[in-house]
């Protein structure tokens, strides 16, 4: 008999690690998820998705999802597991820990989580309420962000910035270390049209990305050097006299500082360092202080160096000495996060952080589960959610050898059995976006979006949310927060009263499933054409004093007896790369490697699914020719990528888009599904970079060998 049930509509947000937090719409038959679509009211968003969840539906039912609690029977990273039920699971995961307290204390116990999903009461920071509690250790999430936002943070203070929408009315743009084609697609259209319009697209990147390849100009600096580049842009915008004397004069602070530090930075001096032609130097501070409105959208990877986080301060400056801030669509864009009024102390209680407990950095897990960060006490348990640290974290081995310890009791909730959860004790099955209910923030538009429960979880899968509330009965936690509905939750974790939100309040966001920050319009908005910048001077601030080195980033957990660190540089300057062609280093690893996102996965997620695969490609080293013929080299050929923190294999490409002396390989390829059993971050360093614990997945060398 025909089926003619129609289909249920509901509004759906990504929850996906992207700056565009699409508004979607589910469509539900039957009880089933039949369909997903960008809402195309949505200004952002505009009824388009990207290739990675435009199959969103069909993700939902993947043969190879988790629906059940999972329990290991073999050695550990065998992947032999039986089913258990979810009140074996929760038992047993309490009489575990129980036992780890009695004998070594809360502190053996450390969570694990990231961007998986960015959902106020599903995602990042959803455990913490629980973890802190406990009397966990504190997970540091640093993975991105945190360098870019402590040098945004001391350069403007807390503000939007530019509206991406705004950026139509700019004439010279500039995309500094971001790829948007490829992980900011909707908002290439607004630089599309600003095109249309005159305006000029520039692209600063170290290797020729998808965008690159469509800008007008590519600026090509080698790995680590944008801190000299964009300090030799401030020398050139100065002796240029190119500088808006009065925007100076009124709203920023350390000027005559600024132009003494930025003398040593030639353009000939910079072409030097960053193989940027000194006559191109003086032609970009020519054009972006003659030709306004200029903008600038910061992509995380600039802060991806030893001194990443310096050169973000650098590239700071640069609107503020020439003006651009007066305009509409004229400043710099990096995470409109600041402007959000979400109630973080809520979402994440840090005030239940016990003084003294201990932080461990996310970055440096495998230096925590190896013992070399020698703790005490040492890490007994680990429960990891919405990551997958085996993919995305630097130093894989060193993590994989910890996750092996027979004495690690490992809990992983996930979708799938990945490269992570395969190492796991007990794996909790979680639901996918349609089986529950959440709020998204976004970190690249001003539109707060509901995520509306469309369909039952599939099998035995339970929201993030459910496992906190289950675990807190187990632990006997009876905390009224662990007592709270999603609907609660995601209407508690908001500040409704904020006048960011006009008014508005979550009953008016559930009936349109998208709410804009009251926080003007794209065509209006200039926050900082008068100055009064948020921070402490009213100024753009070039010269800082005092500040030291904490992280700053958007999931920053303030705890009574955190510490500061070293104290930060006045000035913004140029903090050359640890791993470089002139370091020790490069006689036995002389290439730099790049390791952006890749095109078809969202870091690791999708990166299983075999049509993702076919459209991504196997996981490829992108070399130049001049590299490949030094190594015997062709195209298509397996390669090793090593260095002595491990190695990967991969398929040759061999192209101009990489520079001399620099290799790429995007990363989220699972170890396990490629040619060895490695992947990108197997050779990545854990090392901090200059500001805010930022990694420094883009300061790494490597040699590359062809696979006979």
């Amino acid at each position: 008999m025909k089926d003619d049930v129609r289909a249920e509509r509901f509004f759906g947000a990504c929850p996906h690690d992207c700056p565009d937090t699409c508004a979607m719409i589910y469509e539900a038959r039957n009880g089933l998820l039949t369909g997903v679509s960008g809402a195309r009211e949505h200004p952002f968003t505009r009824g388009g998705l990207c290739v990675k969840v435009k199959d969103f539906d069909a993700h939902h039912y993947n043969p190879d999802r988790l629906l059940h609690p999972l329990r290991r029977t073999g050695p550990k990273g065998s992947r032999r597991f039986e089913r258990i039920s979810w009140d074996e699971a929760v038992g047993e995961i309490g009489a575990r820990w129980r036992a780890i307290i009695a004998e070594h204390g809360a502190q053996a116990i450390m969570p694990y989580s990231y961007l998986g999903n960015m959902g106020l009461v599903q995602g990042i920071n959803s455990g913490d309420p629980f973890f802190n509690r406990l009397g966990a250790t504190v997970n540091e999430k640093t993975f991105c962000a945190s360098g870019s936002s402590t040098a945004w943070l001391l350069s403007v203070g807390p503000t939007g910035g530019v509206d991406p929408e705004s950026f139509v009315h700019a004439r010279f743009i500039v995309i500094w270390a971001a790829n948007s084609i490829s992980t900011n697609l909707h908002h290439w259209p607004f630089v599309l049209e600003a095109r249309k319009r005159g305006a000029k697209v520039v692209v600063i990147d170290a290797h020729r990305s998808r965008t690159a390849k469509a800008a007008d100009w590519h600026i090509v600096p080698r790995p680590g050097t944008d801190g000299a580049l964009a300090m030799g842009f401030v020398n050139s915008i100065i002796e240029q006299g190119l500088v808006d004397e009065d925007y100076v004069f009124r709203h920023t602070k350390g000027f005559d500082e600024l132009k003494a530090r930025a003398a040593d930075f030639s353009p000939e001096y910079v072409e030097a360092v960053t193989g940027v032609a000194a006559e191109d130097v003086r032609r970009f501070a020519r054009e972006f202080a003659t030709i306004q409105p200029s903008v600038i959208r910061l992509g995380v990877a600039l802060e991806r160096s030893a001194g990443g986080p310096q050169a973000i301060r650098a590239a700071c400056a640069l609107p503020s000495l020439v003006g651009s801030w007066r305009h509409v669509g004229g400043g710099l864009l990096q995470m409109p996060i600041w402007e959000f009024p979400v109630d973080w102390a809520k979402a994440s209680r840090p005030d239940w952080i016990k003084p003294g407990t201990r932080v461990v950095n996310a970055l440096q897990l495998g230096a925590a589960l190896t013992g070399e960060l020698a703790l005490d006490p040492p890490l007994k348990s680990l429960f990891v959610y919405c990551a997958n640290p085996v993919s995305q974290a630097p130093q894989t081995n060193k993590i994989v050898e910890g996750l092996k310890r027979e004495d690690l009791f490992a809990v992983v909730a996930e979708h799938f059995l990945t490269d992570t959860a395969k190492y796991a004790d007990i794996v909790l099955p979680a639901t996918m976006a349609a089986e529950h209910e959440d709020v998204m923030w976004s970190w690249g538009h001003f539109y707060l979006t509901y995520n509306q429960k469309a369909i039952e979880p599939r099998g035995e899968c339970k929201p993030s949310s459910e496992m906190w509330r289950l675990l807190a009965r187990e632990m006997g936690f009876d905390d009224p927060v662990f007592a709270r509905t999603d609907s609660e939750l995601c209407a508690e974790y908001v500040d409704w009263a904020s006048p960011k939100l006009g008014g508005a309040d979550f009953e008016q966001l559930k009936a349109r499933g998208f709410l804009r920050l009251d926080v003007g319009g794209p065509d209006d908005r200039a926050p900082h054409a008068h100055g009064g910048f948020p921070t402490p001077s009213g100024k753009a601030e070039f010269l800082v004093e005092g500040a030291t080195n904490f992280v700053a980033g958007p999931f920053r957990m303030m705890y009574e007896g955190g510490q500061a660190g070293e104290p930060v540089d006045p000035l913004p300057g140029y903090v050359p790369p640890r791993e470089s062609p002139q370091s020790g280093r490069a006689g036995l690893y002389p290439l730099n490697i790049v390791s952006p996102k890749s095109h078809g996965f969202l870091n690791s997620c999708y990166a299983n699914e075999r049509h993702k695969i076919k459209g991504q490609g196997e996981q490829f080293v992108l070399i130049n020719p001049g590299d490949a013929r030094a190594r015997d080299i062709r195209e298509g050929d397996p390669v090793r990528v090593y260095n002595d923190r491990g190695d990967f294999e991969g398929v040759a490409r061999v192209s101009e888009d990489s520079p001399k002396g620099v290799i790429v390989a995007t990363l989220g390829y699972w170890r396990s599904l490629n040619r060895s059993d490695g992947s990108v971050n197997c050779i990545s360093s854990d090392a901090f970079g200059g500001l805010g614990h930022a990694p420094t997945f883009s300061d790494n060398l490597v040699e590359v060998r062809r696979v006979n």
